[in-house]
């Protein structure tokens, strides 16, 4: 059972809620703490109730809003939060496939590591934002084996059964294959990685454990290269264990010279109502230190307030 940081308010009053953000936006001055503590504890569909309340009680559109009183980076999760998250995440996709930086590490954390209707809601969002599809957008900006990865999991063809027997036999297919020394080959790691249930694929990852002495991302890592490789181990790790999977994201972000600030704040928003609890055990366990620690030492002022209360964190 995974541990949200972020859950449904109940009962919510949106009318009430949309009366307190409009005092906290045109006071003598913006009183960001309200807005803080009200948007982080309010779901992303409670946040759109919220705002067509404010439309419709006040005629004002509240993301424009609160984009005209705050700036930075607080700016930027405040964006995040107030974008249902299906098109927020479609957005994050289509600026990753327009950039010219590492767009494949986002790629990767938004494409490998979910499975087929959450796929499938993104590409409805990215359908109905661009005119474009997902996968034909995906063709244009990527190439290759890496390319072909991202295909394969935007087409949602995963079998979502568990087929128990078929991951025994499949994790001794490739137990002989490796003692045989022959190659397994990186397309028929994809079609593994990107055609089975997760529940299955667990099946298998722990079938093949027991028989060859190694994970299977010790497999991929002799039979993959590249972006590919990249690929199919966070496809590998965040079904083996999400938490730990993110957690290594969170760290990776804040690690080294300068934060890469948009990925933190995608982060924390995507996962604060799914497993962030669990992240942040993990995060620990991982690090020796808190995952509040690091967002204090990275990040400042409105900005640091926002992080630390979608993590459940003061």
């Amino acid at each position: 059972m995974s541990a949200p940081t972020v859950v449904p308010l109940t009962p919510l009053d949106p009318q009430y809620d949309a009366g307190i953000l409009r005092r906290a936006i045109i006071g003598s001055s913006v009183d960001s703490a309200a807005i803080i503590g009200l948007l982080t504890n309010r779901t992303s569909d409670q946040r759109q109730e919220i705002l067509h309340h404010y439309q419709h009680s006040f005629s004002q559109d509240l993301r424009q809003d609160l984009k005209n009183v705050t700036g930075g980076d607080f700016q930027t999760v405040i964006m995040a939060l107030m974008t249902p998250m299906n098109k927020y995440l479609a957005k994050e996709i289509h600026r990753a496939l327009g950039s010219r930086g590492a767009k494949e590490r986002t790629l990767i954390e938004l494409l490998c590591t979910r499975d087929n209707a959450s796929i499938r809601a993104i590409k409805d969002a990215f359908y109905n934002l661009y005119g474009k599809s997902l996968e034909e957008m995906v063709q244009e900006g990527t190439s290759g084996s890496f390319q072909e990865l991202l295909i394969a999991l935007c087409s949602c063809s995963r079998d979502e059964r568990e087929c128990e027997a078929e991951a025994i036999d499949l994790a001794q297919q490739l137990y002989l294959a490796g003692e045989g020394r022959s190659r397994t080959g990186e397309p028929q790691l994809r079609n593994i990685l990107t055609s089975l249930s997760h529940k299955t694929l667990r099946k298998v990852f722990q079938e093949y454990n027991k028989l060859a002495g190694k994970s299977f991302g010790n497999l991929l890592e002799e039979e993959v290269t590249g972006d590919s490789l990249k690929g199919m181990l966070a496809v590998y790790s965040s079904i083996q264990n999400p938490a730990v999977f993110f957690a290594e994201a969170l760290h990776a972000s804040m690690v080294g010279l300068g934060t890469r600030d948009r990925t933190l704040i995608r982060l924390v928003v995507s996962r604060s109502e799914i497993d962030m609890g669990d992240i942040k055990v993990q995060y620990h366990n991982l690090y020796g230190r808190t995952l509040e620690k690091d967002i204090k030492g990275d990040t400042s002022g409105d900005y640091k307030r926002t992080l630390l209360a979608l993590i459940g964190a003061s």
